[in-house]
């Protein structure tokens, strides 16, 4: 598809000479063609003209979950790319979260054809235990080589230390990358939500912050007699950001990520019982949600993530006690980090990351792939239902004020924009 984005203004800190600036910009098959100052619409070439029109390269997300095979109500391969693509994602991370979970080649191969020939790209985690049961490795050799960028039993903590130790020496055969979950189960025990001030007055079990922190140093000591590549995922307290920090220091190739809302909620609003605002990690004080914002500010925290997570309504609309944890994230991940964070340290943090996957990361110059994120940065509007496009709409973000619309996005030489 052959399009000529009129007027937008780039938003591209590395490079000096395009950053900030109001251009046109003429691609042609997929590739950025021309920009300029002022570009006469070709023949046969769509024009691409926005209100307060700004673009980036495209936005990458680390952590979201459909729900097919198995879970086709909650989300489909489909949708989800789609819903991704208007919320401004060119490439995201597939969590295993599905029936069956995938813990073979085949299964990487199933999610790869599926999620052929859409504007956004998925890249597969494969379990890293059969079924994720946290007793054998799974294939881990032949799902990287059929497509997974790493392995994660998602949200499911690794409790047998010798299993993380031998899967931290096997995969340095072919770089791979592993998750451990940062809870420590035995702390942790049944809770729900965070352990302090709201849980006691509100009567629920509460999981402490030192469930996630002990899980880490555990973690931490067998990456650093190992070796290997680690990522924990979806921190959520002060300290772990200092203990992470601590081994970057000594030269552990460690990352982590957080997500979104996070940085924005605190358990405060559990007061109402809702279990929209049930998720794991727990949301934690406003003392972690500050911690974790200057942690991203100082780079010590790698990247943000939606944690995109969708459910079917029967799994939310119960006690809270009986309510599964997740939200989804894909459609407010914009608007919310921008109540956060300037614009520029918005779309920074927004198309870091790839590089820990081995995904190749664009540059915005003439001659390279167009995959490009447009929106407009301004617009404060309203989050309701009308706004979600995922399947499910178990939203924490439900009647909030967001600044930031997403136009949509153009990749693989697609454009998808919202209607």
């Amino acid at each position: 598809m052959n399009i000529l984005l009129k007027s937008a203004k780039i938003i591209n800190a590395q490079n000096s000479e395009l950053h900030l600036k109001k251009r046109d910009i003429l691609i042609k098959n997929g590739i950025i063609d021309t920009i300029a100052t002022k570009i006469e619409a070709p023949k046969g070439v769509k024009t691409v003209a926005l209100k307060n029109l700004h673009v980036s390269l495209g936005w990458f997300d680390s952590s979201v979950s459909f729900g097919e095979p198995g879970f086709e109500e909650r989300e489909t391969i489909s949708n989800g790319l789609h819903t991704a693509a208007l919320s401004g994602f060119t490439d995201v991370v597939l969590n295993p979260n599905t029936h069956p979970l995938a813990d073979s080649s085949s299964d990487i191969v199933f999610l790869k054809n599926a999620s052929l020939d859409f504007a956004s790209n998925l890249y597969p985690l494969g379990c890293m235990t059969m079924g994720a049961e946290g007793k054998d490795l799974a294939e881990l050799y032949d799902m990287r080589n059929a497509g997974a960028v790493g392995f994660y039993d998602f949200k499911s903590p690794i409790t047998n230390s010798n299993l993380l130790k031998i899967a931290l020496q096997y995969v340095q055969n072919f770089d791979g990358l592993l998750y451990s979950q940062p809870l420590d189960v035995n702390i942790a025990g049944k809770a729900e939500v965070h352990e302090g001030i709201t849980s006691t007055k509100l009567g629920l079990k509460g999981i402490p912050a030192m469930a996630e922190e002990l899980q880490i140093v555990r973690d931490l000591f067998i990456l650093e007699y190992t070796g290997g590549k680690l990522h924990i995922p979806t921190i959520s307290t002060a300290n772990a950001v200092k203990l992470i920090a601590d081994a970057k220091k000594k030269g552990l190739d460690v990352s982590c990520s957080v997500a979104i809302h996070n940085l924005y909620f605190t358990d405060e609003l559990l007061e109402e019982f809702d279990s929209s605002y049930k998720v794991y990690p727990p949301l934690r004080t406003k003392k972690d949600t500050k911690a974790l914002i200057k942690a991203l500010n100082d780079g010590l925290i790698d990247f943000v993530t939606t944690d995109h997570i969708p459910l079917n309504v029967e799994l939310k609309a119960v006690e809270f006690d009986n309510a599964t944890h997740g939200a989804i994230g894909l459609e407010s991940a914009f608007g919310l980090l921008h109540q956060i964070y300037d614009l520029e340290k918005c779309i920074e943090l927004l198309t870091q990351g790839r590089e820990r996957y081995h995904i190749k990361e664009n540059k915005f110059v003439e001659g390279n792939k167009a995959s490009l994120t447009l929106f407009d940065p301004d617009l404060e509007y309203v989050f309701d239902k009308e706004k979600i496009r995922s399947t499910s709409k178990n939203s924490m973000v439900l009647g909030q004020t967001l600044k930031g619309k997403v136009y949509g996005i153009y990749n693989n030489n697609q454009l998808v924009l919202e209607t």
